[in-house]
C-alpha cells in the first residue's frame, strides 16, 4: 500500500529535479522553458486571475458532464426498453463520437450563445462513454437471472429496478469516470476555439493568451492547474464508485482485502 503512493510521488518529484537541473545548467531564459520553482511562484502571484478562470472552466465541465451523464443514462435505458430506438439512434450517437469536438465547435460557436456552445462541446465529449457503458451494462444481465424473474411474473419496471440496474451499476460508474476527464477535455476545446477574453474567460484561453504574450511561466501555472483539476476530477469519482460498490461487488470487495 506504502509504495502505491510512494513510487509515483517520488517519480515526480526525480522527474521536477531533473527539469530543474536541465534549466539550471544550459542556463534556459524563462521565456523557453521556466524552471519548477518558478512555475510555483507564478501560480501564487497569479492565483486572482487564473482561479477565477478555474472557476469558469470548472463550471462549464460540470454542466457539460452533469448532460452527458443525465442524457446518456436515460437514453440508454431507452435503448433497454426499445430495440427498434436502439437501432435507430445509437448509429448517430457513434457518430457525434467519432466527428473531432475541434471540427464541431466552431460551428456550435455560429449557432449557439458561446456559453451554451462550450457546455455542448463538453456535453458531446462525455456523453458517449456514459451511454455505451451503460447499454452494455444493462445487455449483462445473467440470462439464468432474467428467467428467474420472468417465471416468478416480475414485472418490466421490477426486472430493471431490481436486477438490470443493480447489474449495471459498475458499468455505468465506469463510463462515468471516463466522462469526467472527457468533459474537462471537451471544456477546454470549446474555450480555445471560443477564444474570448476578460473575466468570464477559462483556463484554456489563459494559457492560449500566456502564449501570445510569451508568458511561459504562467502557460504552466495555468497548465499544471488544468492537469491538477483532471485528477482531482478522477479520484472524486474513482471514490464515489468505490464507496457505492464496497460492500457488494467483486471489483471493490478485492481492494479491500
Amino acid at each position: 500500500m506504502i509504495l502505491r503512493y510512494a513510487l509515483p510521488l517520488g517519480t515526480f518529484a526525480i522527474g521536477l529535479l531533473a527539469w530543474d537541473l536541465v534549466v539550471r545548467l544550459n542556463d534556459i531564459p524563462p521565456y523557453v522553458l521556466p524552471s519548477p520553482g518558478l512555475v510555483f511562484s507564478t501560480l501564487v502571484r497569479d492565483w486572482p486571475i487564473l482561479s477565477q478562470s478555474l472557476l469558469v472552466t470548472l463550471l462549464t465541465t460540470f454542466e457539460g458532464f452533469a448532460a452527458a451523464a443525465v442524457g446518456g443514462i436515460a437514453l440508454a435505458f431507452l435503448f433497454n426498453r426499445s430495440r427498434l430506438l436502439e437501432y435507430s439512434l445509437y448509429p448517430y450517437a457513434v457518430i457525434l463520437q467519432v466527428t473531432p469536438v475541434v471540427a464541431i465547435a466552431p460551428l456550435l460557436l455560429i449557432y449557439l450563445p458561446q456559453q451554451a456552445a462550450v457546455v455542448a462541446c463538453a456535453w458531446i465529449v462525455a456523453f458517449f462513454p456514459v451511454l455505451a457503458n451503460t447499454t452494455l451494462g444493462l445487455n449483462s444481465v445473467d440470462r439464468n437471472l432474467k428467467e428467474l424473474f420472468a417465471l416468478y411474473g416480475a414485472s418490466g419496471e421490477q426486472t430493471l429496478w431490481h436486477l438490470k440496474l443493480p447489474s449495471a451499476l459498475p458499468h455505468i460508474l465506469g463510463g462515468l469516470r471516463i466522462a469526467g476527464g472527457l468533459s474537462l477535455i471537451g471544456a477546454v476545446v470549446a474555450e480555445i476555439a471560443a477564444g474570448s477574453a476578460g473575466a468570464g474567460s477559462g483556463l484554456a484561453y489563459r494559457i492560449a493568451e500566456s502564449g501570445y504574450r510569451l508568458n511561459i511561466p504562467r502557460m504552466f501555472a495555468a497548465l499544471v492547474l488544468l492537469s491538477v483539476t483532471g485528477i482531482v476530477i478522477f479520484m472524486t469519482l474513482s471514490l464515489i464508485s468505490h464507496l457505492v460498490l464496497r460492500r457488494w461487488h467483486e471489483s471493490a470487495l478485492g481492494k479491500e482485502s
